[in-house]
């Protein structure tokens, strides 16, 4: 038997056993051994499975010592005292486990960095593996690429066996150790203006043995978001905020202690709401909030889903230069006043939130016109190198100027020309799209042809700026990424295409999680609403509208011919 299976079977041989008071299985670290998860039964817990680390041994060489503490790492957070044991005396002092966690694919290789030479005390290995990702100090997880070598230093032990000498700081961990140990979980927070809605913040928070899911979610939602929001958005809980105790029976009642303010029950309620929910967690039941033992607020289900109310669900498309009402079924109409006539030059067509203004750009800038029988087209914004229009949910029109290189935004209510909003991040870049979420915070911004990034509108109406800037995706060289739109708070399409065809992909902007969409035909452009997802296909027929069914597996016509641009509001 060879060294490194002496290691997994060593590994396999820890015994496997349930705690059932967090739902949670324990099970060797790196072992051959298969559990599957079961729930506790507990509504506000979530099953998973807990790594037990085994200390080094006397008979292994240096790539079952590497391997054994890489599966420590694992462990680290549940128990400590196993690394510390694969270390020396100065290892152990030197090293610090705080900063990102590096995530690599489970399998990956242990190379001597010089001629090996197992007569030799001290010697230099390297793992190579490749990135997957890493998860911040925020706890936001952002997927990397490329390979991550570490390089560890290992001495002999006395009575045998190696010890390591050097390693670099931080946890090391297989995606298969956050698969088991770590949840992806949406967190939400108030917009920072006007708090009458919530964003959504995706982390990945690690499971604990010692605390229901629940709690770990409730505990991480009183400090601040990630990076990606940071500014942008608020919270109903205070500074010294603490989770005293959370419990369920027939309720859930969790019981808070801090100065909370008496005003701020109904945003206070949904964060929690919101947050246990979506993670589902506590779904179904009334939710109770006490504050030092006494009652605070009850929260029951409702249908009402206003804290993440988007915008009138009306689907619009465009026919010769005019906009058109979409029903379920087809064709509804033209759209009342000059917006519904046919005409040329006009393009980038977007919606505002409550279907009362449309927006266009056309060779020297961009009109709005409002929809009514009387509405007329009128120019608000010059330009020749704007891009599309896109409407923020507070009412007012953006674009971006790319040959002066500025974010303006325009509002309707005061009819005066539009402002200039700080975004230093974009100075210099080749702004082609710019789409405001639906939540009023967040932006997909594309530069060029090949790559979107997201940032985030931070600070009040005197000192917003765009910024918080991270690439989402980007396409190889000879390859375009041709229409952009926002799926829901959490997810952007983006239809991209090369020499071996067209792409439709859905990717998760908290952690960058990408799910192909299958094409039927070549499409132009993409849009969506409320789980709808329209495009503009090409045939030989010419443009049509198709929508994308439930099983977002299939694509159905819904209108035959001279149909294109799909729209909803917002997004």
């Amino acid at each position: 038997m060879t060294r490194t299976r002496r290691l997994a079977a060593a590994l396999a041989m820890v015994a496997a056993v349930a705690l059932a008071g967090s739902g949670c299985t324990v099970i060797p670290v790196t072992g051959p051994l298969t559990v599957q998860e079961t729930g506790s039964g507990d509504p506000l817990s979530k099953p998973f499975q807990r790594m037990i680390a085994i200390p080094p041994r006397p008979t292994w060489g240096p790539d079952e010592t590497i391997r054994g503490l890489q599966a420590a790492m694992a462990a680290y957070a549940d128990d400590p005292s196993i690394l510390a044991k694969y270390l020396t005396p100065e290892a152990r002092a030197a090293w610090n486990p705080s900063g990102p966690v590096a995530v690599i694919e489970d399998e990956y290789e242990i190379v001597p960095s010089t001629p090996r030479d197992d007569a030799a005390q001290a010697q230099t290995f390297t793992l190579k593996g490749r990135w997957v990702a890493k998860i911040e100090e925020d706890d936001s997880y952002t997927p990397t690429a490329g390979v991550s070598p570490r390089t560890f230093q290992l001495v002999k032990a006395e009575g045998g066996g190696y010890r390591v000498s050097g390693l670099e700081d931080g946890l090391l961990l297989t995606n298969a150790d956050v698969t088991r140990a770590y949840r992806a979980t949406n967190l939400y927070y108030l917009t920072g203006k006007t708090q009458d809605r919530l964003v959504v913040d995706r982390v990945r928070l690690r499971l604990k043995p010692t605390q229901t899911y629940a709690q770990t979610i409730l505990e991480r939602l009183l400090k601040s978001p990630s990076h990606a929001l940071k500014g942008a958005v608020t919270t109903s809980f205070p500074p010294g905020t603490k989770i005293e105790s959370i419990r369920s029976d027939e309720r859930v009642v969790i019981n808070l202690s801090g100065p909370l303010s008496l005003s701020a029950e109904d945003t206070l309620s949904a964060q929690i709401r919101y947050s246990l929910n979506k993670n589902e967690i506590a779904k179904g039941r009334v939710i109770e909030i006490q504050v030092d033992g006494e009652p605070y607020t009850v929260d029951r289900p409702s249908a009402d889903d206003h804290w993440l109310d988007d915008t009138s669900d009306t689907a619009y498309y465009v026919s010769k230069g005019a906009v058109h009402y979409m029903g379920q079924d087809g064709p509804a109409g033209a759209v009342p006043g000059a917006a519904g006539e046919q005409r040329t030059g006009y393009s980038g067509f977007a919606v505002s939130r409550d279907g009362a203004l449309i927006a266009a750009r056309t060779s020297t800038g961009i009109s709005v016109a409002g929809l009514t029988q009387e509405g007329r087209w009128q120019e608000v914004i010059q330009g020749t190198r704007l891009t599309p229009p896109t409407w923020h949910r507070d009412g007012s029109l953006w674009t971006y100027d790319s040959q002066n290189g500025v974010l303006l935004r325009y509002d309707p209510i005061t009819g005066r020309g539009p402002d200039r909003v700080a975004a230093p991040k974009l100075s210099g870049l080749d702004v082609t799209k710019l789409r405001i979420a639906r939540d009023g915070v967040r932006v997909a911004v594309m530069t060029g042809e090949n790559t979107v990034h997201i940032g985030a509108l931070t600070g009040g109406s005197a000192g917003t700026m765009l910024g918080a800037f991270q690439v989402l995706t980007t396409t190889e060289v000879g390859n375009k990424i041709t229409s952009v739109a926002w799926e829901d708070d959490e997810h952007v399409l983006v239809l991209a295409e090369g020499k071996a065809g067209q792409t439709l992909n859905e990717i998760n902007v908290g952690d960058g999680e990408v799910v192909g969409v299958p094409l039927k035909d070549p499409l132009e452009s993409v849009t969506a609403l409320g789980g709808r997802v329209l495009a503009e296909a090409m045939t030989d027929q010419g443009a049509k509208i198709e929508e994308l069914d439930q099983d977002r597996q299939t694509w159905t016509v819904k209108i035959e011919s001279d149909a294109g641009s799909p729209l909803f509001p917002l997004g």
